[in-house]
Order: structure tokens, then sequence, then C-alpha cells
């Protein structure tokens, strides 16, 4: 099986929901809602993709400055071929995509999380969500 990478090459949001509905991920991601995917897509500034002929099977989707910080949002891989070392090309392209000294961030799924410490990346205990405005306590 031949896997091409592709940096930022236009996917359909129903093609992203295809791949994340194969993932673990799929729970975590309002697939139910095309407008809110759509506007994930089109507000990403790094998407790495992998592809098996004309069909998406994995992602790694990232807002970026490309110097300091990379939020990596999704690392989604078919699950029907994981194990392949997919998941840690996707990271490294997209490594390669932004500077040198910048460094990749992500939150993992609970599923997830034995992996990221296995690839090399430390866990780092204080990452904060606001995900309800009203919460935010103001002056």
């Amino acid at each position: 099986m031949e896997i091409e990478y592709k940096v930022n090459h236009p996917i359909t949001p129903n093609q992203y929901i295809e791949l994340v509905n194969k993932t673990a991920l799929g729970e975590r991601r309002p697939t139910e809602n095309e407008t809110i995917i759509k506007g994930m897509l089109e507000n990403s500034n790094l998407v790495v993709t992998a592809w098996v002929d004309d069909q998406l099977v994995g992602i790694a989707r990232s807002m970026t400055d490309f110097h300091y910080c990379c939020y990596l949002s999704d690392l989604a891989v078919d699950e029907s071929i994981q194990s392949m070392g997919i998941g840690k090309y996707l990271i490294l392209v997209t490594a390669e995509s932004v500077s040198e000294s910048c460094k990749i961030v992500l939150l993992s799924a609970p599923k997830a999380e034995g992996y990221y410490s296995k690839i090399g990346f430390v866990e780092h205990n204080s990452a904060w969500v606001l995900t309800d405005v009203s919460q935010l306590v103001l002056p």
C-alpha cells in the first residue's frame, strides 16, 4: 500500500467526517454539524493529510504561527490501517512545515493518552479549557 502525504491539500467536510468516524476521534468531534466541520477545515492553516489512492486515510489538522507554537488539534488515522506509522509521519510532516524552534502542542483524547508519550511527547499538566464564555470571571 502506497501512502501519499499532502500539505494543505483541500478536503471536503464529508471526507473529514468519513475519516474521523473511522477513529476514536469521531466521538469527540461534531460530525453531525457540517457547518462547524467546514469552519474547522477552512480556518486551519496547516493541514497534513495521508491518502491511499483517492481515499483520505489520515489527517493532522493544526493552527500555527509557524515559529513559536503549533496547536495540533486533530490527529486521526483510519483504525483499519493504524500501527503502520502514519500518525507519526503526519506529525513529522507537520513539524517539517514549521520552524525548527516551533513547539507542537496538543490535547489528547483519553483513549490516545498513552500513544503520545511513547512517540516522544512530554506530558504537561497545566492545560485549561473554557467551553462556556459565560463562566469567564470578569472584574
